[in-house]
């Protein structure tokens, strides 16, 4: 008896049967190193792009709602597939996994022709709302032009990234985190190394200015789209890259679409966000817009470690769900929320002890310093109650309910964090607009927790 209970642990997922503190480390980290290293790749690109000039800064940052967008999309149908496929596999179906990860590919490539169509036709509208509210009539125009050779670039050429993020979640769905950093690993690199040579003409290349950073970002993702393709082809057999299972199985879609789309909407709405505060902050002066989206760059460093923790624990949950396992469920949750907490921990100290130093990073002039240092320093209090946060809304889109982390991050964003800093702007000091963002953690850890311990009632997983 007791050797055919070893059999079966070694035949089963290590998800299933390796202790959880060593599951979880091993799911998370090289998913953790990889994320760092993505968050290396937004401050290095930025950094180069402040060399330029402040306005091309601006314009990257005014740019960021629609190029986060199209990560939403790709990041939200990979969170279906590792879902799907993840909790397929805890059920011992592997043809219903297969299934799950093709149409959730299809899936992303419906969402990439979307996208090629608004960077073929919608990119200097979107420019011309974003500057608006600024006075200055020539530095208008300059920003337009910057952000939107930028975000043409980067959206005809999205097809990386959607590629990149399916062939990612295929590897991370049957526990293979490694591979799926190594990808991460080569498009970050690539993306760092090209970024300077592109930008300013190095080694015999042409000086393409703004318009070399979102080349160096698209090839990039191509490389890492064309790094997971050959892992999945080579290693992956519990989870095999089929043309077949691209047919449409409108049951598998709509699934996909149950878990994806709130994740989708939820990221969009920090798009949303980001859109009307941009314009509050433009108000104001160019300047402080430039800070927020430094601000954005910077944070990555601290939230991407979370991010990645994330993408760890989900395969993990899902595949103790679907194996009926709650002990390991309620094991990795509390466990993730310690790890989170602590990285978040160390993002506070960092820009409370050197804001001024992270914005010099950015060619910081005086009047960005200004406005820099106490909008990191009250920015960044919110990260204290926000690795929670995101613990608690990744958990509930594992057992298949996104809709409550989209309650959750649309309350947070839309009708707490924005209203909030356009009424403190009203005050006319800049300075007070910050302060959203701790009043809106507040409102998010008031919310996600209960509604964690409720999906885990709802499942019978309490």
């Amino acid at each position: 008896m007791e050797e055919k209970l070893q059999k079966n642990a070694q035949s089963e997922n290590k998800m299933g049967v390796m202790p959880v503190p060593r599951l979880l480390i091993t799911m998370a980290v090289p998913m953790m190193i990889s994320m760092l290293v993505q968050a290396l790749y937004n401050i290095v690109d930025s950094v180069f792009v402040a060399r330029i000039s402040e306005d091309a800064l601006t314009a990257v940052g005014l740019a960021f709602p629609l190029q986060n967008l199209v990560i939403s999309f790709a990041v939200g149908f990979g969170v279906g597939i590792n879902a799907l496929a993840s909790r397929a596999l805890g059920e011992k179906d592997p043809e219903r996994a297969a299934k799950s990860a093709g149409n959730g590919l299809l899936m992303e490539l419906v969402s990439y022709a979307i996208f090629l169509i608004v960077g073929l036709f919608f990119v200097d509208i979107f420019m011309r709302s974003q500057t608006a509210s600024l006075e200055d009539a020539a530095q208008r125009a300059v920003i337009m032009d910057y952000g939107a050779t930028y975000l043409r670039i980067v959206l005809i050429g999205s097809l990386g990234v959607f590629m990149q993020v399916s062939f990612e979640r295929f590897l991370q769905s049957t526990g293979r985190t490694a591979h799926a950093m190594l990808m991460q690993l080569a498009g970050a690199v690539t993306n760092i190394i090209l970024d300077p040579i592109l930008i300013f003409g190095l080694l015999g290349f042409p000086r393409m200015g703004i318009a070399g950073a979102a080349v160096a970002t698209i090839t990039g993702q191509c490389a890492g789209a064309l790094l997971g393709l050959i892992l999945n082809l080579r290693c992956n057999r519990e989870l095999p890259v089929r043309l077949s299972s691209l047919a449409p199985d409108w049951g598998i879609i709509a699934a996909i679409c149950r878990v994806s789309i709130p994740s989708i909407v939820m990221s969009s709405i920090s798009s949303v966000m980001t859109f009307f505060l941009n314009s509050i902050l433009m108000a104001f002066t160019s300047t402080a817009a430039a800070v927020f989206g430094v601000y954005f760059k910077l944070q990555s460093f601290v939230f991407m470690p979370v991010f990645g923790l994330n993408n760890g624990m989900v395969p993990v949950i899902a595949y103790n769900y679907g194996a009926r396992k709650p002990e390991r469920i309620h094991q990795t949750i509390k466990l993730a929320m310690v790890y989170a907490s602590c990285i978040m921990l160390v993002g506070v100290a960092i820009f409370q002890l050197m804001p001024d130093k992270l914005l010099t990073l950015f060619d910081a002039s005086k009047d960005m310093l200004a406005i820099g240092v106490p909008a990191l320093r009250i920015i960044s209090l919110h990260f204290i109650f926000a690795g929670v946060c995101i613990i608690c809304g990744s958990s509930c889109q594992a057992f298949g309910f996104g809709m409550y982390s989209l309650y959750i991050s649309f309350i947070r964003q839309l009708l707490v964090l924005l209203p909030a800093a356009w009424l403190l702007s009203l005050t006319g000091v800049l300075q007070n607009v910050w302060f959203a963002f701790p009043i809106a953690e507040l409102s998010s850890i008031a919310l996600s927790v209960p509604l964690l311990l409720r999906v885990l009632k709802k499942t019978g997983m309490r």
